[in-house]
């Protein structure tokens, strides 16, 4: 992250949540109000990319310093949390993240399912079931998968179809070790939240879901309640990246609150800075989430 996008973030959340802090200080509802405004769901973080180079260990201590519920294992991370693990560290993992108080909530993984090679969607299918098994193993939820393109020269409803199909497969799988699968809105052409409806109706599995990625085509006319509607049946994880960035947040968190979400929202932050940075970063990060979480 570079040096003028920190400042502008930490000058940013940080004047806000001074703002917040007055508000408070001004107008504090009664306790049953505070109570009610409070969210179901909790704030955690995905490796990629602000924790990528940070190991096991050091992603604990921040997260267990910071006080963020989860974290979601981006696949080729420093973190080491693969499925080429064997049994006893898989063992081991699951004990330290157990001792720190921080949820395993899956594996980020690459696994897409869009290509025109039937063989290279089912290394795909075999790869993601080696993640479900994993997670299974760890104690975690579920396995982060995604489309990545719509591929040139072939029928847009086709390729809907099999990735739809493929998830379907997908679905078995982590049924089979009680985990679930988790579809990011992800991807050229694919991010398109209608078409994410039409693979999710293709899947029809009650495993596979989708995870919320905040990307700008989920806004129109300045709201994502109509996406949101759209895909809410299946919303079963959520992405969240800068807070400052425009996207209306407030709006998203009052919708997953009203409709009794009651999961995660995970922080995927780009930049790479050192650990105390980012340690910093994500305690301004938590108040800014904080405030935009009040009604």
């Amino acid at each position: 992250m570079s040096e003028i996008s920190r400042r502008g973030f930490l000058g940013g959340t940080g004047a806000l949540a001074a703002g917040a802090g007055t508000a408070l200080a001004v107008d504090d509802p009664a306790p049953e109000r505070q109570q009610r405004q409070q969210p179901r769901f909790r704030l955690g973080i995905v490796t990629y990319n602000i924790a990528a180079a940070w190991d096991l260990p050091t992603v604990l201590r921040v997260c267990r310093n910071v006080g963020l519920a989860a974290v979601e294992f981006r696949t080729t991370h420093k973190h080491g949390v693969e499925p080429t693990l064997n049994k006893e560290q898989r063992r081991d993992v699951r004990n330290r993240c157990r001792d720190a108080g921080v949820e395993i909530w899956g594996s980020g993984s690459v696994c897409e399912f869009h290509s025109p090679d039937k063989q290279v969607v089912q290394r795909n299918i075999d790869t993601c079931r080696s993640f479900c098994q994993l997670v299974a193993d760890i104690g975690g939820k579920g396995v982060k998968v995604r489309p990545n393109d719509l591929p040139a020269n072939v029928p847009t409803e086709r390729t809907l179809a099999q990735i739809g199909q493929a998830l379907a497969t997908c679905g078995r799988a982590a049924a089979d070790v009680n985990v679930e699968i988790w579809v990011e809105v992800h991807g050229r052409g694919t991010a398109h939240p209608p078409h994410m409806r039409t693979i999710m109706e293709a899947a029809n599995h009650p495993r596979v879901g989708v995870t919320w990625n905040s990307n700008p085509t989920d806004v129109r006319n300045g709201s994502v309640s109509e996406y949101f509607k759209l895909l809410r049946p299946w919303i079963r994880s959520c992405h969240i990246n800068e807070l400052h960035s425009g996207y209306p947040y407030r709006e998203l968190f009052r919708l997953l609150r009203e409709t009794g979400y009651d999961r995660v929202t995970l922080a995927e932050i780009q930049g790479m800075p050192d650990v105390a940075t980012g340690e910093r970063l994500m305690r301004y990060y938590k108040m800014l989430w904080q405030e935009l979480c009040r009604t």
